[in-house]
C-alpha cells in the first residue's frame, strides 16, 4: 500500500516557462510503471493580473467560426442596403410610400416591402382578384382612388391621373383608349341630362321614347381633348367638354373605376390644377420616363 500511494504521487518539474507534471500509474499485479507527462505552457504573464488559461489564450489568438459567420452576414447585409440604394426601381419606392399612409395597401403588401418584384405581384393580385364583393366598400383600398377638384373649368382644365407605378406601355394604350372613347361619345352629344327619357323608367311596362323630343333638345357636344401624357407614375390630359354636361365626368368616373380594379391600379384622380406631383413642363424625353397617347 506504501507503494501505491507512493507511486500514485504526481510530481512536477518547471522549464523555460513549461511545466512537466508526472504521474506514475501503478498497475496491480505487475512492478511496472507507466510515467505520463503534461505540458502546460504558462501564460507568460509575469505581472500575475489575471492572465487567462492556455484553452482561453487560444481562443483569442485568432477569429472563430461565429465571427466569421457574423462578418459574411455583415457583408451581405452592406452589399443588399447598397442595391437598394443604387438600383431600387422608382415604383416600388412610390408605392412604398403610398403604403405609409394606407393601412389596407400595407396589409396587402405585408412581408414583400422591400423586395420589388415580389411587391408588384401582391399588387397583381388584388388588383385582379375575381370574386371580389362589388358592395364592399373600396375607400382606402388598391382599387379605389381619391377624386378631387382643383378650380376645374369645364371649357378648358386638365385632368391628372396618379397611377401606383410608372405605366407599361399597355397601361397608357388602356387609359388612351377610355380618354378617347370618351371623347368620342361626348363629341356625338351623348353626355346631355335634357334627355334622359329612360332613365328613370322600368323596363317591364315597355315604356314609348319620344324621338321627336330626343331630336330637338338643346344640343350638348365635347369640344375638344388633348394627348394623354405620363411622366413616371403621374399622368394627364387636357379637355375642353363644352356644352357637355357633368353627367360627363360621371361616366369618365365610373369607367375609371372599373379600369383600376380589372386592369391597372389608379390612386388618384384630380381634375383642374396647373401643376400636380412633380410635373415637370416640357419634358418630353422617354428616358426620362414620357410616355403619351396620342387622341
Amino acid at each position: 500500500m506504501h507503494m501505491c500511494s507512493a507511486f500514485n504521487r504526481c510530481s512536477s518539474i518547471s522549464l523555460n516557462q513549461e511545466t512537466l507534471y508526472f504521474c506514475p500509474k501503478f498497475v496491480p499485479g505487475n512492478i511496472r510503471t507507466t510515467i505520463a507527462t503534461v505540458s502546460a505552457k504558462s501564460s507568460g504573464n509575469k505581472d500575475g493580473d489575471g492572465g487567462g488559461s492556455a484553452v482561453e489564450d487560444a481562443k483569442g489568438s485568432g477569429t472563430t467560426a461565429r465571427g466569421r459567420r457574423l462578418l459574411k452576414v455583415r457583408e451581405e447585409k452592406r452589399k443588399r442596403e447598397y442595391e437598394r440604394l443604387h438600383n431600387y426601381p422608382s415604383w416600388a419606392k412610390v408605392l412604398e410610400d403610398a403604403a405609409k399612409n394606407d393601412i389596407e395597401l400595407r396589409n396587402v403588401l405585408g412581408d414583400t416591402i422591400g423586395k420589388p418584384e415580389q411587391m408588384r405581384q401582391k399588387v397583381e393580385d388584388r388588383i385582379r382578384k375575381k370574386g371580389r364583393d362589388f358592395h364592399k366598400a373600396k375607400t382606402g383600398s388598391v382599387v379605389a382612388f381619391k377624386v378631387t377638384f382643383r378650380d376645374f373649368s369645364p371649357v378648358g382644365s386638365h385632368i391628372w391621373f396618379k397611377l401606383y407605378g410608372p405605366p407599361s406601355d399597355r397601361d397608357v394604350d388602356l387609359i388612351g383608349s377610355v380618354i378617347q372613347s370618351w371623347y368620342v361619345m361626348g363629341r356625338l352629344g351623348a353626355y346631355n341630362s335634357s334627355n334622359l327619357q329612360l332613365a328613370n323608367t322600368s323596363m317591364e311596362y315597355n315604356p314609348l321614347y319620344d324621338a321627336d323630343k330626343g331630336f330637338n333638345v338643346m344640343p350638348s357636344s365635347f369640344h375638344d381633348v388633348g394627348d394623354v401624357e405620363f411622366q413616371d407614375n403621374w399622368g394627364r390630359v387636357w379637355v375642353d367638354i363644352g356644352t357637355s354636361d357633368y353627367f360627363a365626368l360621371d361616366v369618365l368616373l365610373n369607367c375609371l373605376t372599373v379600369l383600376s380594379s380589372e386592369y391597372l391600379g389608379i390612386q388618384q384622380v384630380v381634375f383642374g390644377g396647373r401643376k400636380i406631383g412633380d410635373w415637370e413642363e416640357g419634358m418630353k424625353n422617354p428616358l426620362d420616363g414620357y410616355k403619351y397617347f396620342k387622341i
